[in-house]
């Protein structure tokens, strides 16, 4: 059996903001990680997840 909630945030001021650096950050990591990826597939090799963990700069 699965069970589907669906949820309504109303945020205030301070923590949209918040929200918004939080997702922002995110974003940015998501594509380093995958220009990374797409990098190193065009060199013919492959980055693992724990490779690009290493990678940080």
């Amino acid at each position: 059996m699965q069970l589907r909630h669906k949820f309504r945030l109303y945020p205030s001021v301070h923590q949209g903001q918040s929200l918004a650096q939080a997702f922002g950050c995110a974003r940015v990591v998501y594509n380093d990680a995958l220009a990374a990826r797409k990098r190193a597939f065009a060199e013919g090799m492959r980055l693992s997840d724990a490779e690009l963990c290493r990678a940080r700069d």
